[in-house]
């Protein structure tokens, strides 16, 4: 089976007053087409460095990261940006939604940033609205949206472009357990049912039967218990 997302041997670190602090210890993770793994550890343990390393925000140190098959290793700020906005979809605790754009502008504005013809956006925008139950707010700015629909249409955005790997950091921290639940279930149908390799760092324990592996960051290294 295909890793869409692999990360080998990773380690980074950096200087904090004189001293040489290791945040990540030769890391390793493969993961698979249609796999939904979650990645706990506590707060300083590295989650936020290896959320940021495995989306092309931050470079290792050492060790390599390949997104569908292609190395991150030497490239240009202009090619890591191309390979966020068509490789990966990003999901963060907060929308983070553009406040003067409508549900259907934001997504639109995702389209036309990827290259997309507005025929196949529009298409794409109906199916996304569909799937995830906003065809009725598509017309509806961010402050007229409850705190679920904003995150299903953070969701809807960072599916656009087809990513290949789907990153999601606490999804659910500002929902309710009912509405948490609603999105971590799209994410893992999401990668089951298009072949992607979602992560998810999380403390949310209760959406963990969702996930196919659930990994904890400790030393450095993630470890499954």
């Amino acid at each position: 089976m295909r890793h869409r997302l692999i990360l080998d041997n990773i380690t980074h670190t950096f200087e904090d007053g004189g001293m040489q602090r290791t945040v990540l210890d030769h890391l390793n993770l493969h993961v698979s087409e249609g796999e939904f793994v979650a990645v706990m550890g506590p707060s300083g343990s590295g989650k936020s460095t290896f959320l940021s390393i495995a989306g092309a925000l931050l470079k290792p140190t050492s060790g390599v990261v390949l997104l569908d098959g292609e190395s991150l290793a030497g490239k240009e700020n202009n090619a890591l940006s191309d390979m966020r906005l068509h490789k990966i979809g990003f999901i963060f605790q907060s929308a983070n939604l553009i406040p003067y754009l409508k549900v259907e502008e934001q997504l639109m504005l995702v389209a036309k940033q990827g290259g997309m013809k507005k025929t196949k956006a529009n298409e794409r925008i109906r199916e996304l609205l569909h799937k995830l139950g906003l065809e009725h707010r598509r017309n509806a700015y961010p402050d007229k949206l409850s705190g679920g629909e904003r995150q299903r249409v953070a969701i809807a955005r960072a599916l656009m472009n087809d990513p290949a790997v789907l990153l999601a950091d606490e999804p659910t921290a500002s929902l309710d357990a009912a509405r948490g639940m609603d999105v971590v279930r799209m994410i893992a149908r999401e990668a089951q049912e298009r072949g992607k390799s979602a992560v998810m760092v999380t403390h949310d324990e209760r959406v963990l039967p969702l996930c196919d592996r659930v990994l904890y960051l400790e030393n450095g290294c993630l470890i499954e218990k």
